[in-house]
C-alpha cells in the first residue's frame, strides 16, 4: 500500500470572480478520485482553501484519513499558511483555515502540505477550469 497523494487547486477568474476547485486523489499508483466543483463568486485564495476542504472531506469519506497523506498544491501562500510558516492576513480566510484545521485535528494524524510548481498540478488546474466553464 503506497502513500496517498492528493493534488488540489482552486481558482477564480478576475479575483474575485467565478471560482472553482479541482482535486485528484491517488492511492499508490492508482487514481481513485477526480472531483471538480463550481463555488460561485470567490477569491483565488478562498478557492484554494475550499479545494483542500473538499479533498480532506473526500479522503475521509473514502477511509483514507489514518493513512499517510501528502497534499500537493501550487499555491505557496496557502501551503505556507497551512504549515504555519505564514500568518493569515486576509480575514475572509480565517473560517476556511479553521475548517481545514478542525478536519486535521479530528481525523488526519499523518498529513503533509507540499508546494509544487504549477506544471506538476495540471490535472487539478484543468478540473478548476472545467468547473468554472461548466457553470
Amino acid at each position: 500500500m503506497g502513500n496517498v497523494i492528493i493534488y488540489t487547486d482552486g481558482g477564480a477568474r478576475n479575483n474575485p470572480g467565478p471560482a472553482g476547485v479541482g482535486i485528484v486523489i491517488i492511492d499508490g499508483s492508482k487514481k481513485i478520485a477526480e472531483l471538480k466543483k463550481y463555488i460561485g463568486e470567490r477569491t483565488n485564495n478562498w478557492a484554494e482553501y475550499e479545494a483542500v476542504i473538499l479533498a480532506l472531506t473526500e479522503a475521509k469519506k473514502r477511509g483514507l484519513a489514518k493513512r499517510e497523506i501528502e497534499v500537493r498544491m501550487d499555491s505557496e501562500l496557502i501551503q505556507r499558511q497551512l504549515t504555519d510558516e505564514y500568518r493569515i492576513q486576509e480575514e475572509t480566510l480565517w473560517p476556511q483555515y479553521m475548517k481545514v484545521h478542525n478536519l486535521l485535528v479530528a481525523h488526519f494524524p499523518n498529513i503533509r502540505f507540499v508546494h509544487v510548481p504549477r506544471e506538476e498540478n495540471k490535472e487539478a488546474d484543468w478540473l478548476v477550469n472545467e468547473a468554472i466553464d461548466g457553470a
